[in-house]
């Protein structure tokens, strides 16, 4: 089965406060175009019939309630995403812990939900994040870059240096649900002074991400594809008609929409660790050369 799985960071002005540091009102009203946004993207969803993942930083859950609860509502997937955007590789590990809890406690005051899914604000991890999340009761990941269509399960405790040989760490079981840059619409149509710079043609971008879905069908024989947007990205108006062509598009190749969610679980199912990790060596190191075999 080729799954198409859509997501959506309803960032709202938490990355303009946090990321970009601004004290500037202009600049941050740009986060609250999300209340227009994540509502056309809400109707585009239900007129197609299309589940899809929502991760939302507690920041944004506290200041929209009414929007979190139609989201839930309407039957999509609600994922953590911090809790004002922060960069969990510049927090030290209880930072990044109270962080995660607080993202947790505004979602459940919220709706009540407690989340099986998170994806880091700028897709970084720390050190000590796959152990925090596995400690929180999450069972998948969406923010590392390893693979494309076929989840994976994730690594804690790697090594590097220019010195030595790679050090693979401990497979975990928390599965991870991989993104791409260039399945992502901020770095293309968004101008974020230091960040980004780009003002790219909808056509274009959009065609490669047709074209990323069709290799899947075409060539794979199951896997899921993974887009991540931000409704005050998308929700623009000659961005929201491509995205409605191009799930047309996937549909009528016979996408199957899910949840990130979704299709962890029933991948976790299907491949116990051990299993997997025997079938899968290049994951887990088990053919790397040491440094203890290089120095003997």
């Amino acid at each position: 089965m080729h799954s198409a799985c859509l997501s959506f960071d309803f960032d709202a002005m938490s990355p303009w406060i946090t990321t970009v540091g601004s004290d500037n009102p202009s600049m941050i009203s740009r986060g609250e175009f999300a209340i227009v946004g994540v509502q056309r993207v809400l109707d585009v969803l239900a007129r197609h019939g299309v589940r899809a993942t929502f991760f939302v930083p507690g920041h944004t859950a506290l200041a929209f309630p009414p929007l979190i609860e139609r989201i839930v509502a309407e039957g999509h997937e609600l994922g953590h995403h911090g809790w004002a955007h922060e960069n969990p590789a510049q927090l030290d590990r209880d930072g990044e812990a109270r962080v995660l809890e607080l993202g947790l406690a505004a979602l459940d005051r919220v709706v009540g939900i407690r989340p099986q899914g998170y994806r880091s604000p700028a897709w970084d991890l720390s050190p000590h994040t796959i152990e925090l999340l596995l400690d929180a009761g999450f069972t998948y990941d969406s923010s590392c870059m390893a693979g494309d269509f076929a989840p994976y399960y994730l690594r804690r405790g790697d090594r590097w240096s220019t010195q030595d040989p790679y050090v693979f760490g401990a497979t975990s079981e928390l599965v991870e649900m991989p993104v791409s840059w260039s399945l992502d619409d901020v770095p293309q149509f968004e101008l974020v002074p230091g960040f980004f710079d780009t003002l790219a043609d909808p056509d274009k971008v959009f065609g490669i991400w047709q074209a990323e879905f069709d290799y899947l069908v075409d060539h794979e024989p199951a896997g899921a594809f993974t887009l991540t947007m931000h409704p005050e990205c998308i929700g623009r108006g000659h961005r929201i008609t491509r995205l409605v062509a191009l799930i047309e598009h996937i549909a009528g190749r016979g996408g199957v929409f899910e949840s990130l969610g979704d299709v962890a679980g029933r991948w976790r199912r299907a491949n116990p660790l051990a299993a997997w990790m025997d079938a899968n060596p290049l994951r887990t190191g088990r053919d790397a050369i040491s440094a203890l075999e290089v120095a003997t």
